[in-house]
């Protein structure tokens, strides 16, 4: 009896520390971080984003959504940048991320910093520092970055296919992976406007124009007039074109992707599936009005979503190329 009350005693022990330390990871962002160690790090990071980015525009989104992508599986860690090897395929190999761009972006900013503080400022961190930088550029908003990511040493294509969510996610499956991550409905419906910058592959939602139920009929959540205009430009089985996620609007960070939801003119079944829930439609809905606080909850949304399982105090490492492990 003894025996097993020290036993208890010693799990609820060990599971007290891991929640301690889970917390301190959190807890060991802050604004600021590389303040004494490298205090250049903020310029340096934006002189090199702003330098791909104001020759290519386009690079806005896709160095938007890495970020994304790396926090959503394993955590911030950086692990998306890192290359597969002989013996492992890593998550930038995934199908969800064969299209992700702007690796030069990162390996430019990091060989900057290398240069002028070496070993200090991690791959994760430069991830989503160039992240804010070009949602900046593209009018969007500026917000603080909390900083002290250490980066991970493990990236395994599996994770990238099990937790990154799918542009045909239903509004519950959508809830859930948020959830799974700490973060709330009001992140899903705020981080989906970053839907207002970039381009998809017709492949992500040409299934909402063909044979959507099997009977060579499109999504009836789908305004019909907008489904024409699509099939005009998207052929079945079309994996190579592909068009603007927020039309007219697609280089510029603004609250037009709402009003294309609320007309039922979202590219993917996940930007549909904001009309189907109370607390995303009603978010939907205050963006369209003089009272849309899409600016500074976007900032917010991401300081969250950068929290996700950080590396911080000697977790993982600082690596010297941010697709190599040390």
């Amino acid at each position: 009896m003894a025996a097993q009350k020290l036993l208890s005693l010693l799990v609820f022990q060990l599971a007290l520390v891991a929640f301690i330390l889970d917390v301190a990871n959190a807890q060991g962002l802050k604004v600021g971080f590389y303040k004494n160690t490298c205090p250049q790090a903020e310029e340096i990071v934006k002189k090199a984003a702003a330098s791909f980015i104001s020759r290519a525009p386009s690079l806005a989104a896709p160095l938007l959504r890495m970020h994304f992508h790396d926090c959503f599986v394993r955590g911030c860690d950086g692990s998306v940048l890192l290359n597969s090897t002989s013996s492992n395929q890593a998550e930038k190999d995934a199908f969800p991320n064969l299209s992700l761009r702007g690796y030069q972006v990162i390996d430019a900013a990091k060989d900057a910093l290398e240069k002028k503080c070496p070993g200090v400022v991690s791959c994760a961190d430069i991830l989503a520092l160039v992240a804010r930088d070009a949602v900046s550029m593209m009018n969007g908003p500026f917000w603080q970055v909390p900083t002290g990511r250490r980066d991970g040493r493990v990236s395994n294509l599996q994770d990238a296919l099990n937790n990154l969510p799918g542009p045909a996610f239903s509004i519950s499956a959508l809830k859930s992976s948020f959830a799974a991550k700490g973060l709330s409905v009001k992140d899903l419906a705020v981080l989906s406007g970053g839907h207002t910058l970039g381009m998809s592959h017709c492949s992500s939602f040409t299934n909402r124009l063909y044979n959507f139920t099997g009977k060579n009929d499109a999504d009836p959540s789908m305004d019909p007039n907008y489904v024409a205009q699509l099939k005009t430009k998207c052929k079945p089985n079309d994996a190579t074109t592909i068009v603007e996620m927020d039309p007219g609007s697609a280089k510029k960070f603004d609250v037009d992707y709402y009003t294309l939801v609320s007309k039922r003119r979202g590219l993917f079944q996940s930007d549909a599936a904001l009309l189907t829930d109370s607390t995303t439609n009603a978010y939907v809905q205050l963006q369209l009005t003089s009272k849309s606080t899409f600016a500074e909850d976007f900032g917010v949304s991401m300081v969250n979503m950068g929290n996700i399982g950080v590396l911080t105090g000697n977790s993982g490492e600082i690596r010297k190329k941010c697709y190599l492990v040390n």
